[in-house]
C-alpha cells in the first residue's frame, strides 16, 4: 500500500464527484479536518468553499476550472485499473478516512466504492451519505447503537459471524452476496459483531456517524 502524498496525524475527509451536503462536509471536516479530494470531487468542494489539500486521481473527470485553481496541489495517478477512490486511499496515511460524495449518485461508481471498502476492510474508512453510514466490519465490531435502530448487512463475499444487541441475530447464518443479506435489521440497544471472515458491510443511520467513528477507531 502507498502512503506517499497525503500524511496526517489527524483524520481526512475525502470528497468523491457524488452528492455532497453542505452540513455533511462541515460534520466531516470537524473530525476529519483534512480534506482531499478524488479527481473530480476537488469540483464538489469547491463548491462548498473548501479547498482541498491534495487532489488525487487520473484526473479525466476534474474541471478545467478546478485544475487551473488547483493546480499546485494535482497528484495524477495515470492508471486505469482502479477508481479514483482506490487510488485516493492508496495515498492517504490517516488514522481514518470519512468518504463524502460516494453515495447517492451513479449506481455504478456506488458498487465500485463499496467493493474497494471491503478490499481495504483494515483501514477505517466510512462513507458518509445523506440517509446512511457504510463500513466494513472489522473482525470484532462493538458498537453503541440505540434501541430501533437500522442495523442493516450486507456481505461481498461468503461470510458467518455472530452477533448481540440484533432483533435478529446472524448466529448460524450463511451470508454471501447472491444468497443471504440483512437487510433492515434492527438494534435492541449496543451491537456486538464477530465476523469469521472480511467482506461484511455494515449500514447504520447517518445520525449514528460519531458511534460509527468511535466503534472503529475507539
Amino acid at each position: 500500500m502507498k502512503h506517499g502524498i497525503v500524511q496526517c496525524q489527524t483524520g481526512v475527509t475525502l470528497v468523491a464527484g457524488g452528492p455532497v451536503l453542505a452540513r455533511d462536509l462541515a460534520a466531516a471536516r470537524a473530525l476529519a479536518p483534512n480534506v482531499v479530494a478524488a479527481d473530480g470531487g476537488a469540483d464538489r468542494a469547491l463548491a462548498l468553499g473548501v479547498r482541498p489539500i491534495a487532489v488525487i486521481g487520473d484526473m479525466d473527470s476534474i474541471s478545467v476550472a478546478a485544475r487551473a485553481s488547483l493546480a499546485d496541489v494535482l497528484h495524477e495517478v495515470a492508471e486505469q485499473e482502479s477508481t479514483d477512490f482506490d487510488k485516493a486511499l492508496r495515498h492517504i496515511a490517516a488514522p481514518f478516512v470519512l468518504a463524502l460524495g460516494c453515495l447517492g449518485g451513479r449506481v455504478d461508481h456506488e458498487l465500485a466504492v463499496l467493493s474497494v471498502l471491503v478490499q481495504r476492510a483494515g483501514v477505517p474508512v466510512l462513507l458518509v451519505g445523506r440517509e446512511d453510514v457504510i463500513f466494513a466490519s472489522p473482525a470484532v465490531l462493538d458498537i453503541a447503537m440505540r434501541a430501533g435502530d437500522r442495523f442493516s448487512l450486507f456481505p461481498f463475499a461468503p461470510v458467518t459471524g455472530r452477533s448481540e444487541g440484533l432483533v435478529w441475530p446472524i448466529d448460524g447464518l450463511q451470508f454471501a452476496p447472491g444468497g443471504r443479506v440483512g437487510t433492515s435489521n434492527k438494534a435492541l440497544g449496543p451491537v456486538r459483531l464477530e465476523m469469521d471472515g472480511h467482506g461484511m458491510l455494515v449500514n447504520v443511520p447517518r445520525a449514528r456517524l460519531g458511534v460509527a467513528l468511535a466503534a472503529l477507531v475507539g
